[in-house]
């Protein structure tokens, strides 16, 4: 006997598709790194969009026992023969033909330079590809990739439909560092020229920031906590148009702790969300002033920040032998005190995954707002 199931619901958009073959559109590819223990890199990104109803087929560019920030531990990169073997195979027998592409942590210029050719040739062959291209080259100031990594994400930028860098990797991609509003409106123009779609994911509250922002998204705490809080940016510019680009942004409040995987769970919530066929002058959005890109962030910001709430509240209960605050002095002493701290902190994905689940809508007071003004004068 033969059943005929009926047409599944796609909850990353809300649309109806048929099952198996023709969810070519729903599949994602995702090139990134792997852990054993943990939730970061395809860890912390596989499972949310699975969640959505997305398929992902993953590429993992380094295999590792855990992330670096225990201090210790062993795996491999994965060189770029083995990348282009595993495409390669992939193109020959079919399988290689998402509709999305996600790409994270890649270590170095020459892996990064076959990802660069498989976006290329994915583009070619699908110009409708969605691809979000996670800049990941550091944080705080630091690196996390070799040098040679950076000018060849230059050059891979007008390849991506959206890109998510942190503060730190839009000043080491622009060369601008982001101390004023000016600064700001430079370093996106410049990101702009090769990419359409660009969401700065977290820049910390200073003084300069507070001053420029519209009051409406001024935080409630007062002032002398200001720093306390990150700013998160989404900004979306039409292709051939000649006017600027169209600013969404939204404060959060920082949690205290050190939280790993946090970027990549941001950037695939982004792109599972990102709907570009949404149109205000078709009635798709209820807002004239939001775009595609403000509503996919904004989802993803909310989940992103219930996740974390939820492992926050989490690590709170476990015993103070697990829930030591940071000290580099006492964990050199000590290393199974950063071991701990580390493993309690971990992502709470699995068990948080009826956030990830949840319908996203517009208009349930998570929405960023429009920065009227912002290109004001520039």
């Amino acid at each position: 006997m033969v059943i005929k199931s009926m047409p599944e619901t796609n909850q990353a958009n809300g649309t109806n598709f048929e099952p198996a073959d023709d969810r070519d559109n729903d599949r994602i590819l995702s090139v990134q790194s792997h852990v054993a223990y943990g939730y970061v890199g395809g860890k912390a990104a596989v499972f949310p969009l699975q969640c959505m109803g997305y398929d992902v087929d993953v590429v993992n560019t380094v295999n590792f026992s855990n992330h670096t920030g225990y201090g210790r531990f062993g795996g491999t990169k994965t060189s770029a023969e083995e990348l282009t073997a595993i495409f390669k195979m992939m193109d020959e027998v079919g399988l290689l033909s998402p509709g999305r592409l996600l790409t994270g942590y890649i270590p170095n210029a020459a892996a990064l330079g076959v990802v660069k050719e498989l976006a290329q040739k994915l583009k070619t062959r699908n110009p409708h590809l969605i691809y979000l291209m996670d800049t990941v080259l550091g944080d705080s100031g630091t690196l996390y990739v070799s040098q040679d990594v950076i000018p060849m994400y230059k050059e891979m930028l007008s390849l991506a439909t959206i890109i998510t860098p942190n503060w730190f990797e839009v000043e080491t991609l622009t060369g601008v560092p982001i101390l004023s509003l000016s600064a700001l409106r430079n370093a996106l123009s410049i990101l702009h020229e090769r990419v359409q779609h660009v969401v700065i994911s977290s820049i910390p509250l200073q003084p300069w920031l507070s001053d420029v922002i519209p009051e409406t998204m001024q935080p409630a705490a007062s002032t002398d906590d200001q720093q306390a809080y990150l700013l998160c940016i989404s900004s979306s510019r039409t292709i051939g148009s000649s006017s600027h680009s169209t600013v969404h942004s939204r404060l959060v409040p920082l949690i205290p702790g050190y939280f790993s995987g946090v970027g990549d769970l941001f950037s695939a919530l982004t792109l599972g969300h990102f709907n570009p066929s949404l149109r205000p002058s078709e009635g798709k959005l209820h807002s004239a002033t939001q775009t595609p890109l403000s509503l996919a962030v904004a989802a993803a910001l909310h989940k992103t920040y219930s996740i974390l709430e939820f492992t926050n509240t989490f690590a709170a209960q476990l015993p103070p032998g697990d829930r030591e605050t940071t000290d580099d002095e006492c964990d050199a002493a000590e290393p199974t005190r950063k071991l701990k701290r580390m493993r309690g902190r971990e992502l709470r994905l699995v068990q948080g995954q009826h956030i990830l689940r949840e319908e996203w809508r517009e208009g349930q007071g998570k929405d960023l707002q429009f920065w009227d003004g912002f290109w004001d004068s520039f």
